[in-house]
């Protein structure tokens, strides 16, 4: 009797998809790889984009992994297909000019790598109103822009992110009800990061969401 073939859930594909290239993306890129810079200088060009704006970086992104195993509607591919796409070239402008540390680091969550954009036991507004603007993201297209937003600040303060969750989680996003439990999690993140900061870490209750 032939055992049954159990689907792995998207989300997790689209996270695995994206880890392995961006995994590829940034070992190379550490180690001055001619192949890696170029591709992370074109990747830069479809940040804050959606797939269907930037048709000649599809092939740089690794979409390939995301349909090993088959299986996918229409509507899987197309959610698929638009985190896979964010998470890479927002990663791209992440690693700009960085050549001596990486920024895809493993466990690093949107809502923690915000927090520490601020000083300790207070809250930049600024930023904190741009990590609202993110979770109220009610297209695709404004969740792209608005990210790219968050990204450029990261990217200033040379703070990692893990991109292979971001792009789990924005596959998740698309999914019905999936945006509200997505800005649950950035938001326990967030929190989560300033309970364990130095400093008067809890002296403010404001929510971020």
């Amino acid at each position: 009797m032939t055992t049954p073939t159990i689907r792995q859930p998207v989300a997790k594909r689209v996270s695995e998809a994206v880890g392995a290239r961006v995994g590829a993306l940034q070992r190379g890129y550490l180690n001055d790889e001619s192949w890696a810079v170029a591709a992370l200088a074109q990747l830069r060009g479809g940040a804050g984009k959606l797939p269907e704006e930037a048709h000649d970086l599809v092939g740089l992104t690794g979409a390939e992994g995301l349909y090993d195993e088959g299986g996918l509607s229409e509507t899987e591919e197309i959610r698929a297909e638009a985190a896979l796409f964010l998470a890479v070239t927002l990663y791209a402008l992440h690693q700009q000019s960085r050549s001596t540390e990486g920024m895809h680091r493993r466990g690093t969550e949107l809502g923690a790598a915000v927090r520490r954009l601020m000083p300790p036991g207070d809250l930049d507004e600024p930023v904190l109103k741009h990590f609202r603007r993110v979770g109220a993201a009610e297209t695709r297209a404004a969740l792209a822009e608005r990210l790219r937003q968050i990204v450029s600040l990261l990217r200033r303060e040379s703070i990692p992110l893990d991109y292979a969750l971001l792009a789990e989680q924005l596959y998740l996003a698309q999914t019905p009800e999936g945006m509200r439990q997505v800005r649950a999690r950035w938001g326990r993140s967030f929190h989560a990061y300033r309970s364990t900061d130095s400093g008067d870490a809890g002296s403010t209750d404001k929510d971020p969401r």
